[in-house]
């Protein structure tokens, strides 16, 4: 994972001050590639823990085309609770005089988790944040874009439109509602000499909270679509549009930065016949051993 921390250097040392939509600022860079061999090993950063359960649990999300947190909160996974937190925290009154990171507001996100979890109709009302990743794989205006590219990839290998797009213009005022708009927007998938391998298009990266589940997720995908189609994995390609540090994260990258990478770990995965037939219980991460968890805030 060298080149991940090569990228975090580049940014402190290359990057531009900018404003942005969080008002938190960035330094930020405008396009950057990584590339993973995935033969070397499974990408998950090692510099700081990373949670392969939350990875884990938010891809099988995105693959059954949910877009309601309860799923994601009832297995610990509080990655995307933020941003239907604050649409509810407008949308009942609630925000007025709230300190977004304050005692009182960590106590009302809480509570909010709370409700999702034991409320159904709350879940229903409050949980969902709109036709984002998993609702455009599976139905893009009435396209299942997933299974497509699975059984393009079984009967025309060679093909050059192997394409899956989360950005879907007509939809993105609906995803700003209770959450935003996809950063990682167009995969596509290539096969050579019995490998499969992926690229992913970022238009939005945030490179110390989010590029490391990111690159580890799409690793992931690659993997489970390579076993159903017989293919071997290959490369993961990550390209980066606006590549930025978070202001309120730079003491985090020093301190990542100190530390030395170890070797990258495996990842078992059970054969299954279907894509749409995975369960957390059909994978195991081997062999993971990374420095200490680096807490810091989302910029929401």
């Amino acid at each position: 994972m060298e080149q991940y921390l090569e990228l975090l250097k580049e940014i402190k040392t290359k990057g531009v001050q900018k404003d942005d939509r969080t008002g938190t600022g960035t330094i930020s860079i405008f396009g950057h590639q990584m590339r993973f061999n995935l033969q070397d090993g499974f990408p998950l950063v090692t510099t700081k823990k990373v949670n392969f359960d939350l990875i884990l649990h938010e891809l099988l999300w995105f693959i059954r085309g949910e877009t309601n947190i309860e799923y994601l909160v009832k297995n610990k996974v509080n990655i995307w609770n933020e941003w239907p937190f604050q649409s509810w925290l407008e949308k009942t009154g609630q925000a007025n005089g709230l300190v977004m990171h304050s005692e009182e507001w960590k106590i009302k996100l809480a509570e909010f988790i709370e409700f999702i979890k034991n409320d159904a109709q709350f879940s229903r009302d409050f949980g969902d944040l709109g036709p984002v990743y998993g609702k455009q794989w599976r139905d893009f205006e009435g396209v299942d874009q997933l299974n497509q590219v699975v059984e393009d990839l079984k009967n025309n290998p060679n093909s050059r439109r192997h394409i899956v797009s989360a950005w879907n213009p007509k939809e993105i005022p609906m995803m700003v509602e209770s959450g935003l708009p996809p950063c990682h927007t167009l995969f596509q998938f290539y096969v050579s000499e019995g490998k499969l391998s992926c690229q992913l298009y970022q238009r939005s990266a945030d490179v110390f909270l989010g590029v490391p589940f990111n690159i580890a997720s799409y690793a992931l995908l690659t993997y489970m679509i390579a076993s159903v189609t017989n293919l071997e994995p290959g490369e993961f390609i990550h390209t980066l549009g606006d590549t930025h540090i978070y202001l309120n994260h730079l003491d985090q990258v020093t301190e990542q930065l100190s530390r030395d990478p170890h070797v990258l770990p495996k990842i078992k995965i059970n054969e299954k016949e279907s894509l749409f037939d995975y369960v957390y219980e059909d994978f195991e991460l081997l062999g993971y051993e990374s420095h200490p968890f680096i807490s810091a805030p989302i910029a929401v």
